[in-house]
């Protein structure tokens, strides 16, 4: 009996189971979608995104989602956004998503199409120093921990198989 319903939660979890892959250039090509198909589809990180943001004496900030820790007696600001995490696409600039994460279209982060990566859309930042980055989130300049680099945007391909439609236009029936 023990058996049988360990069997069972297992196939039930894997039936759950997303299938999700890395998104590039080639999925949007393959399937044909456009900007306004992009806006409805689910969007999740590979990996945890963790920015971190010094708060200076005397400047007043608001911490909605985030955290403020002490590190080396500065106060600094932590977002994480763990791995597995869903987003939407606020805006494509010419192949560089905007993807929020939270409430808020002012609260993304850009990602684009990485060559030396197979085209996956990876985590961009205005300027690397290793595998820190610094972004601009929420009108506020952040550096990432080093595991941020590595993160890329995934998709669910089995939802996207769903959301294909095809389309035709009626021409109309006319009385013999």
């Amino acid at each position: 009996m023990k058996y049988i319903l360990m069997a069972a939660v297992a196939m039930l979890t894997m039936s759950s189971c997303k299938n999700l892959v890395p998104y590039s250039d080639s999925v949007k090509t393959k399937y044909n979608l456009n900007d306004d198909q992009l806006k409805h589809i689910q969007f999740y990180v590979s990996d945890p995104i963790v920015l971190q943001h010094k708060v200076t004496d005397g400047t007043s900030t608001q911490v909605a989602d985030g955290k403020i820790k002490i590190i080396n007696g500065e106060k600094v600001e932590e977002i994480i956004i763990r791995s597995g995490t869903p987003g939407v696409l606020v805006r494509n600039d010419d192949g560089k998503f905007e993807v929020s994460f939270e409430k808020g279209d002012d609260h993304y982060l850009r990602f684009g199409s990485n060559p030396s990566r197979y085209n996956s859309y990876v985590l961009l930042a205005s300027d690397w120093k290793g595998k820190i980055g610094t972004v601009t989130y929420a009108g506020n300049k952040y550096y990432t921990s080093p595991e941020s680099a590595d993160a890329i945007l995934l998709i669910d391909i089995r939802k996207i198989a769903n959301y294909q439609k095809d389309e035709r236009v009626a021409k109309g029936r006319k009385v013999n």
